[in-house]
């Protein structure tokens, strides 16, 4: 237990920080620099808990609780990291910011902006901090409603169905696992005594079985046999995860949503709220329904593939660049998805054990790389879109390496990263999930190598169409990064490379977390 309540400080420096923005009305530079000064002091706490943090215990630390909220419901508040959940809240830390900066030039209502921004940020931090489902289902939905209004205020010429495609899906992906948990609160209820949320207890009871036991005992539904009820409620927390990564098919709101927001509001939705997925399906899935992903093993990893293979051929047949970047993500975090599915394959073989680790360390190095890579993509679209009018076609440019070269070195390091070059952050991931994968399931770890010949030709053919080739005379007075932007992008570029020639910097604190998730699957 700590003393100073570090992770409720930091979940509500930002929404008590949001309120204030937002209630300052129409002083632009004031509300910036406010949400500037809060997401600066997040991030310095941040860092101060990765500094204290003890990479060695893949144990929970920094828990606050379990205090009892409404105890009739069996609601805790509860909160504590791992190395999974820090590294998510930094991934937070670090994008929320640079979303920030980029959004400079924001003069419709910055107040009701930067506020909600800074809401968006207290649902991320919330949701990768609670260990209650309660608690955690209040910032899963939270996150949701900054993101809808985001979209749908500040968003391009089809922002109203981009943001209304988005917010129906969450909302029915969100129902659907609202309700998977009800009947395991209801299944796990005594006379007397309420059901179950906290996700440490139901982990132990999928481990033991008895979850297995009460479901079809306490939920006798119809003519459901035990096995297709189980399936039932798998299913339902399923889809509440799946739609939020995505994972085909329930990918369909992910283009447009990224498409019509505005670009640093894409780079909040890319860098960290497509993580809430997989972050869920690490958490919670893994642990509480490792039998039912088994059960279900070969379809998923069949969807999983087809994330990976079919999103990297939709970003190559687009001509727009943050639709190409956009299903992009989708074929990034589909990696993921193959990483959890095959870890979840049930095998007595011990030496299965260390592939299974190496999986789950690429799985975390992936959500965290592509968060960071992804937003400064994501930011670079957005100064192309600034110095050209709004215009980000991949035939719109041409040549822009002869008036623009330091703008077209940086972006280009950032889309050597996402294509997963040696040196950058984004090959340690990809590589340590494809190690741990092609001894557990090696016809799909062999079918989605097809992604990554996909991925490098559509990134090679951003590179060719925008950067080279004769120069568009149109762009002949393209202006190159000015030294504030080459100090405030040179961060997330280093980063890159930091973190590509030293992935220990990251790989010591989330190691042993991945070693203990491991360790408490059921074999």
């Amino acid at each position: 237990m700590n003393e100073l309540p570090i992770l409720t400080i930091i979940t509500l420096l930002p929404l008590v920080s949001g309120i204030v923005v937002a209630g300052l009305g129409e002083h632009r530079k004031l509300a910036r620099g406010l949400a500037l000064t809060s997401s600066f002091l997040s991030l310095a706490l941040v860092l101060g808990l990765w500094r204290s943090f003890d990479g060695n215990s893949g144990l929970l630390q920094f828990v606050e609780g379990p205090h009892a909220w409404i105890p009739t419901l069996g609601v805790q508040y509860y909160l504590g990291v791992d190395g999974l959940g820090l590294l998510m809240v930094l991934l937070t830390a670090l994008v929320v910011p640079m979303s920030l900066l980029a959004s400079g030039r924001v003069a419709d209502r910055p107040h009701v902006y930067y506020g909600l921004v800074l809401f968006l940020q207290a649902g991320l931090v919330g949701t990768f901090t609670a260990l209650n489902f309660f608690h955690w289902f209040i910032f899963w939905e939270l996150s949701l409603i900054p993101a809808f209004f985001l979209v749908r205020l500040w968003g391009g010429a089809a922002r109203a169905a981009a943001a209304t495609q988005f917010f129906v899906y969450t909302m029915v992906g969100s129902i659907a696992m609202l309700l998977a948990f009800l009947a395991i609160f209801l299944a796990t209820s005594e006379p007397g005594q309420p059901g179950v949320f906290d996700f440490i207890t139901l982990a132990d009871m999928a481990r033991s079985g008895t979850l297995e036991q009460l479901l079809p005992a306490k939920l006798g539904w119809i003519d459901l046999t035990a096995r297709k009820l189980l399936l039932v409620v798998f299913g339902g927390a399923l889809l509440g995860f799946a739609v939020k990564v995505p994972m085909m098919p329930f990918h369909t709101w992910l283009p447009a949503a990224y498409s019509e927001a505005s670009s640093p509001v894409t780079m909040l939705l890319t860098g960290v709220m497509s993580k809430m997925g997989v972050y869920g399906f690490v958490r919670i899935l893994l642990p509480i329904f490792p039998q039912h992903i088994n059960w279900m093993l070969t379809p998923l990893l069949w969807l999983a593939v087809i994330t990976i293979v079919f999103s990297a051929c939709a970003a190559f047949a687009q001509r727009d660049l943050k639709r190409m970047l956009a299903y992009s993500s989708i074929n990034h975090l589909g990696y993921c998805l193959l990483a959890v599915f095959a870890v979840a394959k049930f095998t007595n073989a011990p030496q299965f054990a260390t592939e299974k680790a190496a999986a789950l360390n690429g799985v975390f190095l992936q959500m965290f790389n592509h968060g960071l890579t992804a937003a400064a993509l994501f930011w670079f679209v957005a100064l192309i879109e600034q110095r050209s009018g709004g215009l980000r076609g991949l035939n719109d440019f041409g040549g822009l390496r002869k008036v623009a070269p330091i703008f077209c070195g940086l972006m280009g390091i950032a889309l050597f990263s996402s294509l997963g070059l040696p040196g950058l952050n984004g090959f340690v991931g990809e590589f340590l999930i494809f190690k741990g994968v092609f001894p557990l399931a090696p016809w799909a770890a062999a079918f989605s190598v097809i992604g990554l010949l996909v991925t490098a030709i559509f990134i090679l053919t951003i590179l060719q169409r925008v950067f080279n080739g004769p120069l568009n005379e149109k762009w002949s007075k393209f202006p190159d990064l000015t030294l504030g932007e080459i100090a405030l992008l040179i961060i997330p570029i280093a980063l890159m490379f930091v973190l590509g020639l030293y992935p220990r910097l990251v790989l010591d604190v989330i190691n042993a977390t991945a070693v203990q998730m491991v360790e408490q699957l059921k074999f």
